[in-house]
């Protein structure tokens, strides 16, 4: 399969959101305008030459919107491959360039977020434990990070910042953390934020805007983390059937 690497030149012109194939959606106006600001932080994106969830995105540590400790390293924010072009191989392609370019960049090897097993939007653990990582640390209720080392050199493991550990905030109702990084935020938040205004049930929603923000962020996916009464409930972009669903459970 031919790899495409994601540049400021060919942004505009590239296939880049999964399956959304209009370059006009908000879903993929919002995920090209995060994009852009983050290659110049070292942001890789690369993709098979296909229209579909076929790519590997990844970003030095120390520039990684996720509250880890990782110098060092390389953080794979997302490896999907689905649909048509399962079981063909192209997971262990793309994991291959990132190994690859990582190690020409000197880092000390990748990590990458997972859950105990496979969940939506979660990099399937089995995968990595085939590939050669290795669980190093995680968080509550079910979030484990791995890392796959270039050395046999003892260092410092890759670890998940303290106020992560244990996802807790203080304010009450629903509250919602969630960045750009995912396509699907910018079409599905307004959708659960409208449900609950119009179920008048207290919500309020958090765009993480800055790197900063996103390393201080109260759980390990900052993608979207849904809090309800200061409990963690919910990494998964939730539908508005299902916010429906879990508003009708919790409330």
């Amino acid at each position: 399969m031919e790899l495409i690497t994601i540049t400021k030149d060919n942004l505009e012109q590239e296939h880049i959101c999964c399956a959304i194939s209009n370059h006009q959606d908000c879903q993929v106006v919002s995920k090209k305008k995060w994009l852009a600001q983050r290659l110049e932080e070292g942001l890789v994106f690369t993709k098979g030459n296909v229209r579909g969830k076929c790519f590997i995105e990844y970003i030095p540590a120390e520039q990684a919107w996720a509250p880890i400790e990782a110098d060092g390293y390389m953080y794979i924010n997302c490896l999907w491959v689905s649909g048509q072009y399962k079981g063909k191989g192209y997971s262990n392609q793309l994991l291959e360039s990132c190994i690859n370019d990582s190690k020409a960049k000197g880092k000390k090897g990748l990590v990458i977020l997972s859950g105990h097993k496979k969940l939506p939007f979660l990099s399937d653990p089995r995968y990595l434990k085939y590939k050669g990582f290795k669980e190093v640390d995680e968080a509550s209720p079910y979030f484990k990070l791995w890392m796959l080392s270039f050395s046999e050199e003892e260092a410092e493991l890759p670890r998940f910042k303290s106020q992560a550990k244990v996802p807790h905030i203080e304010e009450k109702g629903f509250v919602l953390y969630y960045t750009h990084q995912c396509p699907f935020t910018a079409k599905y938040v307004p959708m659960i934020e409208q449900i609950a205004k119009e179920r008048n049930v207290p919500f309020h929603s958090i765009c993480i805007k800055t790197k900063k923000e996103a390393q201080e962020a109260p759980s390990p996916f900052t993608t979207y983390s849904l809090f309800y009464e200061g409990n963690f409930i919910s990494h998964e972009i939730l539908s508005d059937k299902k916010f429906e669903k879990l508003i009708n459970h919790q409330v």
